[in-house]
């Protein structure tokens, strides 16, 4: 169930891709690279929360239909970027830089990237220019936000007579 379009939101969107432009080209003054991703998490939990509520509060929410929705959002821009990935690496890494691309392709594939980039982290680490799916660290998070989320929303309109501020906002601040 689409939204009306809301040009401040794509304001808010132009905002955050250019924080995190700036802040990956070096550009001096901006290191908020970090808060162009919360922006873009903020847009989404935003956007996609009006859906869902919307479609629970019309009767038309289903679970299967809304991950549908997310596969077909994500899948065609993903898969090409790992099989592209996977070619270059192929060519400029060496086998332990390339074993290390499979397991991050495997963990982006599995939307647990941020695991592993989490669990990789150190000082002994190999530099960032040889993770080329590092930037799927948010869009791990994300859709394991969307694991849950829908079914929370869900339990909340179902038993809990639909009053999701009294039980999300204290999960938030916890």
């Amino acid at each position: 169930m689409p939204l009306k379009y809301r040009a401040d939101i794509d304001g808010l969107r132009a905002i955050a891709v250019l924080a995190v432009l700036f802040y990956h080209t070096d550009v001096p003054g901006f290191s908020g690279g970090f808060v162009g991703v919360d922006i873009f998490f903020v847009i989404s939990g935003f956007l996609i929360t009006s859906i869902i509520l919307k479609e629970i509060q019309g009767e038309k929410f289903s679970i299967a239909r809304f991950y549908e929705r997310r596969i077909r959002r994500i899948f065609p821009a993903l898969f090409p970027v790992i099989a592209f990935t996977l070619i270059v690496g192929a060519f400029l890494f060496d086998a332990t830089a390339f074993k290390e691309l499979g397991q991050s392709i495997t963990a982006t594939t599995l939307f647990s990237s941020n695991i592993l980039f989490w669990l990789k982290a150190g000082y002994f680490d190999t530099a960032s220019l040889q993770k080329p799916l590092l930037h799927t660290w948010s869009l791990a998070v994300e859709e394991q936000f969307y694991i849950f989320f829908p079914l929370a929303l869900v339990f909340i309109n179902r038993f809990l007579n639909g009053r999701y501020l009294r039980w999300i906002i204290p999960a938030i601040v916890n």
